[in-house]
């Protein structure tokens, strides 16, 4: 009947504004990927599953309103391996962010950051060098680190004060040494080798009060990249989550459409099979 398609119709249209929340999503994992994150290849999959959908939603759109049949078909068929796609993006965005966060610090409001609670093909992907140097480079071009001074009525912000901040896992992992090495706060980029046991952590030697080097080196910091990264993943996940879940079900109500079409088009009435079983005859005596 006219009214599937009118719903089919409708469904697609929303479908469609579903597709604008997934380019919405991966343009913003784009933007951070330019200023906060600095791995740059990942929000592509979610950017072309989004596009994909825009096109195919108004594929289906046309071909529910004007009972297009070959349009509906392209619509089934195409959609069924984005949902696809879909699928596997999700489980591979939590499989390659499922291990490693950070840890608590007594008497700090930041977690720290350690390569060695993350494993997989996103850590090894972080800590390749040529990786490495790209996403370094990113990150100190983006001025995180510089962003962080704060001040309270003209007055800079104490090491009391700076202990209680809820830092990004970049700024907690890139700007300043682990807590572990002890080190004396001037500022927040800022620290002088304390009485603290740097030699526990290989970091501690490799922390620079230059600020074009601080931590940017450090095993601290990859693990910072890796915790922005999961952190922001989750995130676009649960969103793409939701829009599996109306994807499928509006997979469903056009394949029902489809056949509406189909049964239109074969000139079936509606909710009549198109053989009937013969009645006998009756038998004059």
């Amino acid at each position: 009947m006219r009214a599937s398609n009118h719903l089919i119709g409708l469904l697609n249209f929303l479908t469609f504004l579903l597709s604008i929340v997934i380019l919405g999503g991966g343009i913003w994992l784009s933007s951070r990927a330019n200023n906060t994150d600095c791995l740059k290849f990942l929000q592509w999959p979610l950017i072309v599953i989004g596009a994909s959908i825009m096109v195919v939603s108004l594929a289906g759109f046309a071909g529910a309103c004007y009972r297009n049949t070959f349009l509906m078909w392209l619509y089934l068929f195409v959609m069924f391996f984005i949902i696809g796609a879909l699928i596997g993006f999700i489980i591979f965005a939590y499989a390659v962010t499922d291990k490693g966060s950070g840890r608590l610090v007594s008497n700090k409001g930041y977690l720290e950051y350690y390569l060695q609670d993350y494993s997989g093909w996103l850590k090894d992907r972080v800590v390749d060098e040529k990786y490495w140097a790209k996403i370094s480079s990113c990150i100190r071009d983006s001025k995180v680190c510089s962003k962080m001074g704060s001040n309270f009525n003209g007055v800079p912000e104490t090491y009391d004060m700076f202990s209680m901040r809820k830092l990004s896992p970049i700024e907690s992992g890139c700007c300043k040494p682990p807590a572990d090495c002890g080190f004396v706060y001037v500022n927040e980029t800022l620290w002088n080798p304390g009485g603290g046991l740097i030699a526990t952590d290989l970091d501690c030697s490799k922390w620079s009060n230059d600020q074009q080097l601080l931590c940017y080196q450090c095993d601290s910091c990859k693990a910072g990249v890796l915790g922005s990264l999961k952190k922001s993943w989750r995130k676009v996940s649960i969103i793409n989550i939701v829009v599996l879940i109306l994807l499928l079900i509006f997979y469903v109500i056009g394949y029902a459409a489809f056949r509406n079409n189909k049964r239109i088009d074969n000139n079936e009435p509606y909710g009549e099979a198109r053989m009937t079983k013969a009645q006998p005859s009756r038998i004059q005596l």
